[in-house]
């Protein structure tokens, strides 16, 4: 498996196929980790070098924005399987040259055969370990079916887009250390929820430098190629998703993979100070949760308060608590509930939601129940695409877990998600990020499960002026909300505010998630208001793209990816 001391090009072309000809060359086999970039003529900032690479190589040949981000995503199909996927769902937000506002929702969808109570006993306990591992944990995948909605927006073919996946799965790359120690991690798991052994499990430790190569999953790329979304909806890769899921007891048919599309919906968009900020609607709940958070912080003058300070940061503590408490209540799919979007986000109900906050004290979330309406995942990877036109390109994509449900459809190479963990198997009871729902959010036939997702966009006197988005299951609101209140408010570089150590609250459980490197002193402040902390290693992996205009002319283009992981901007 390992290409000792060669060093060759994996050429991105799609030879004999269509008359197109090599087009580009990135080395799979050597590259580097860069976390800047900067151009006059696109960026893409994502998890995997390769990806980012894949993605300018397109936009150097003519592809715009969009073809950028299709060929990003299936590139980290490839090259980041614990989270890149055709067997999960996103969401994509952008804004065009013209000027149009794009969302669209390829999230996944409970399977026919779904029901409310599917992963509870007879007692009436819930079963996590089924909605969170193996076949039964999965929901029918959307990321093929949002790739082509989103084409129509793109320059180039398809198959020009998808051939970089095909030839890096098909002939191999080098793994990193990260992915190494990760595929080890999850070997186990690997044997345990897989009928076949998938390729992910060898016989010895993987180690950084070995080559993986996935000839299941470049098979299925090409189908894809030749036959649209229907060579993965319909024929070959439908019967060998179907076959997995009958010898794993899992429930997804042909039936509701063929019934599957992709929707373009209407994007959350708001005024914050100035500046136009849009986001995903539900059945995400990142966009809604923006709005509120960022409108309860408007008027608190926050830049006076200080970066890191214990009033900032307590403020901005509280307004999460209060915005995750809403959501544990009232969102969910909105094609099936009433979601009271306009009271949300209303100023009136948003000043109110403060009216119990005080300054240097914390609220317990005993206390902050989710407010009056009136009737009306971890393991998720971010890109953020622009090009010299001003287009711009938001994409989360999600397994959820790590891996997600760690089940690989055999002959077809690619693993299943385990979305089906992030509806409320049981109303009150928390999912394995710790979120509890109610029954907005409970399974039901066909419907989308509520996300965390966040890709967001900001406009600056009416031009693209940031993009921005991360994993992190239910961190990932808050992380976006931070990085964006340390450009917007504390004036910091797109660096400093994606690097800075982020913290989080999400209403239940009752504590502050924060990472290893948040400042002892303002731990101490914060612990002597109240607050009591759970340490993580990392929140999120943020990718940032700041576009700055001369007029109606783009003069640069500034990519920064996440210290945390292997993400890695590129630009030219």
């Amino acid at each position: 498996m390992k290409k000792t001391g060669y060093i060759a090009l994996l050429t991105i072309s799609v030879i004999f196929y269509s008359g197109v000809k090599s087009y580009a060359q990135v080395n799979p086999y050597q590259y580097n980790i860069q976390k800047t970039a900067e151009g006059k003529n696109g960026a893409v900032s994502s998890a995997h070098p390769l990806a980012s690479l894949v993605g300018v190589e397109i936009l150097k040949k003519g592809g715009n924005a969009f073809d950028a981000a299709i060929a990003t995503q299936l590139a980290l199909a490839v090259v980041y399987p614990g989270a890149g996927n055709i067997g999960g769902g996103g969401f994509l937000v952008a804004y065009t040259q013209k000027g149009k506002i794009i969302s669209i929702d390829y999230r996944e969808k409970a399977p026919a055969a779904s029901s409310r109570n599917m992963y509870l006993d007879q007692q009436g306990n819930p079963l996590m370990e089924l909605s969170q591992n193996g076949h039964l944990a999965s929901g029918v995948p959307g990321t093929v079916a949002g790739l082509f909605t989103s084409h129509k927006y793109g320059i180039l073919p398809f198959a020009e887009l998808i051939q970089p996946a095909i030839e890096l799965a098909d002939k191999g790359f080098v793994i990193t250390p990260a992915e190494a120690r990760s595929l080890n991690g999850s070997k186990s798991s690997f044997i345990k929820y897989n009928t076949v052994s998938p390729v992910f499990v060898k016989s010895i430790e993987w180690k950084a430098g070995d080559t993986l190569i996935q000839k299941d999953l470049a098979n299925t790329l090409k189908r894809i190629r030749d036959n649209g979304a229907k060579g993965f909806y319909e024929g070959e890769t439908a019967m060998l998703i179907v076959e997995e899921m009958k010898r794993g007891k899992g429930n997804i048919s042909l039936e509701d993979l063929k019934n599957y599309q992709a929707v373009e919906r209407p994007a959350i968009s708001f005024d914050y100070k100035g500046f136009k900020i849009i986001g995903m609607p539900m059945p995400s709940s990142g966009g809604l949760l923006m709005q509120q958070m960022m409108k309860m912080i408007e008027n608190k003058n926050i830049n006076q308060l200080g970066f890191h300070t214990p009033a900032s940061v307590q403020l901005m503590i509280e307004v999460e608590r209060r915005a995750y408490a809403d959501r544990a209540e009232f969102m969910g799919d909105a094609d099936f509930v009433k979601v009271p979007v306009k009271t949300l986000s209303s100023e009136k109900y948003l000043k109110k939601r403060m009216d119990d906050f005080l300054p240097g004290k914390a609220t317990p979330s005993d206390i902050i129940k989710p407010g009056d309406v009136d009737p009306e995942s971890e393991e998720t990877t971010h890109l953020s695409v622009a090009d010299a036109l001003g287009n711009v390109v938001s994409v989360t994509t999600t397994l959820n877990g790590g891996y997600g449900s760690k089940t690989v459809v055999a002959g077809a190479g690619f693993l299943l998600n385990n979305e089906m963990d992030d509806f409320s198997v049981k109303p009150g009871v928390p999912n394995m990020f710790g979120a509890v729902g109610k029954e907005a959010n409970a399974i039901a036939p066909g419907k989308r499960m509520l996300s965390s997702m966040t890709p967001t966009l900001v406009l600056k006197n009416k031009k693209p002026f940031l993009v921005v988005g991360t994993p992190g299951g239910t961190t990932i609101p808050t992380s976006v909300f931070q990085t964006l209140v340390n450009i917007l408010e504390f004036n910091q570089t797109p660096l400093e505010a994606v690097n800075n150590p982020k913290f989080h609250h999400q209403w239940l459980p009752d504590q502050v998630a924060i990472e290893n490197d948040f400042p002892k002193s303002l731990q101490d402040a914060l612990g002597r208001m109240g607050y009591s902390f759970q340490k993580r290693n990392q929140i999120g992996r943020t990718e940032v793209i700041k576009i700055n205009w001369s007029g109606k002319k783009i003069n640069g283009i500034e990519a920064v990816a996440d210290k945390r992981g292997d993400d890695h901007a590129a630009a030219y």
